[in-house]
């Protein structure tokens, strides 16, 4: 199992770094991709714009989120640091595991996103793809979202 590089410190915040290097497996000798990001709710209100191209070193969504949120102070927007920040109590009972229909993915603990905020890459939800492990291309679409939710 990969050491989980966000349970002790969290995402870099402006001006810190991360040695990437003990982390992430080297995927490819690109040295920078560039993404179309989009933003909603409360990540839009923080970054300040709904859409912006940008650029990073490497080419994973780990290393993207990293550096995004270097930039950006949006790590304790989306980023859940244990299970509990990353579920939330629902209104109907749960059925027993091996009842549940379909395939249910998740990240592992300290890669899941918080409760209600997610994490796409061209519109599919991060943990249905190889989560923060997943592979960028130039002009990748990433969105970052956490709604405005007014009941709670």
């Amino acid at each position: 199992m990969r050491p989980n590089m966000f349970a002790t410190t969290g995402f870099c915040s402006v001006g810190e770094t991360n040695d990437m290097s003990e982390t992430e497996p080297k995927r490819s000798a690109r040295a920078a991709t560039t993404v179309d990001v989009h933003c909603t709710g409360h990540v839009r209100t923080a970054v300040g714009t709904p859409r912006q191209e940008f650029s990073f070193e490497g080419s994973t969504l780990r290393a993207f989120l990293d550096a995004f949120c270097r930039q950006y102070d949006v790590a304790e927007l989306l980023i859940a640091e244990t299970d509990a920040d990353a579920s939330t109590d629902g209104w109907a009972p749960a059925p027993a595991t091996g009842e549940l229909p379909g395939t249910w993915e998740r990240n592992p603990e300290g890669e899941q996103t918080r409760r209600y905020a997610r994490v796409t890459v061209d519109g599919v939800f991060n943990e249905h793809l190889d989560g923060l492990d997943t592979e960028l291309d130039d002009g990748d679409r990433v969105g970052l979202m956490y709604p405005f939710i007014f009941c709670c």
